[in-house]
């Protein structure tokens, strides 16, 4: 049985991980050396390693109990991307006094490509909603296991809708084997701790 749990690999031991963003190109060359490319997916997708050297007892304690109790692969949880966690100003949409909800979104601008990427799993009492610049205090609200703001009475005609937040992601461990190798006296290694993001 395979599901997600809404909670968060220990922040402890995702501060230094490496890996970000990856998408998947097939590329094939010809025999003049010209090249032909193409994109599999049309979105990225994050992967990393969240191995973090050296850890202490009370440490691997925690991280055994949390893989577990997400029994390898199986469970899917929440996953704070260091380098990538805060969004401000994100515009969601434009009030056409019909639509009540609308999706948290982060906007990756560079040039004249615009990368939109929905945001599911945002923190619970980070999202601010705005309606043409100003913030709503009431009148809305989220959830917090889709990303979904909802509001009571649907955005005016032409009103923009923007969002500040923060947001964790989606993921799974890459492995269904804890490597731990025992370095000295309570002082323990995992080589590598591979997870990817969920597409949801």
């Amino acid at each position: 049985m395979s599901g997600f749990h809404e909670v968060r690999f220990p922040d402890n031991n995702a501060y230094g991980a490496t890996g970000g963003p990856e998408f998947a190109t097939t590329v094939v060359a010809t025999g003049s050396g010209h090249e032909k490319r193409n994109v599999n997916w049309a979105e990225a997708r994050g992967r990393w390693d969240v191995a973090s050297g050296l850890k202490k007892q009370a440490q691997i304690d925690e991280l055994i109990a949390f893989f577990r109790a997400r029994r390898g692969k199986a469970h899917g949880f929440r996953f704070k991307d260091w380098t990538d966690y805060k969004a401000t100003g994100q515009l969601l949409g434009t009030g056409d006094d019909a639509v009540t909800q609308f999706q948290l979104v982060k906007h990756y601008p560079s040039g004249s490509v615009i990368e939109v990427r929905s945001i599911t799993k945002p923190v619970a009492g980070t999202v601010k909603v705005y309606l043409d610049g100003a913030e709503q205090l009431a009148g809305w609200s989220v959830d917090t296991t889709a990303g979904l703001v909802t509001f009571g009475v649907p955005p005016a005609l032409g009103v923009e809708v923007t969002a500040a937040f923060e947001f964790d992601v989606p993921v799974r461990f890459d492995t269904d084997h804890m490597a731990v190798t025992i370095e000295t006296y309570r002082l323990h290694n995992w080589q590598q701790i591979p997870i990817v993001e969920l597409r949801t």
